[in-house]
């Protein structure tokens, strides 16, 4: 039997509290949490590339629940940070658009949470083989 400290799944769980502690605080100044700037970030970077997603599409895109999803939409929506509006194709789905408060506190966001990644990964020597090892479990989620 490994030790935890062997155990590559608990140190990922304990890699992952950390790097999320780190998010947070980086975020905390924004007054985003780690969900809400990962759903606006996402809305933002997809209407950049000319998609106006409904939230489905922006759940399966972040990786997250669709009905949290909706919740936490509806708090951006509150906060000015995005428009739902109802999709004429079909009107139960809300296609999504980012205000120009909401994009302008993504790019702020961005640059603070790439800080903290940047702080946070800055041991790791060999970082190529990092992205590899997670872009395979990440695909691995996907199929």
């Amino acid at each position: 039997m490994l030790g935890p400290e062997e155990s590559p799944g608990f140190l990922l769980w304990h890699a992952t509290l950390r790097w999320q502690r780190d998010v947070a605080a980086a975020l905390g100044p924004l007054d985003l949490t780690h969900v809400q700037f990962v759903l606006l970030a996402s809305a933002w970077w997809l209407n950049r590339q000319g998609e106006r997603p409904n939230q489905l599409a922006l759940a399966r895109h972040a990786g997250t629940d669709v009905k949290m999803t909706s919740q936490v939409l509806r708090k951006l929506e509150a906060k000015g940070l995005l428009e739902r509006e109802v999709d004429e194709a079909d009107t139960r789905a809300r296609r999504l658009r980012v205000t120009e408060r909401g994009a302008d506190l993504a790019r702020r966001a961005v640059d603070a949470v790439e800080g903290a990644d940047a702080a946070f990964f800055a041991p790791v020597r060999d970082t190529a083989a990092l992205m590899s090892a997670l872009t395979v479990l990440v695909e691995d989620d996907r199929s």
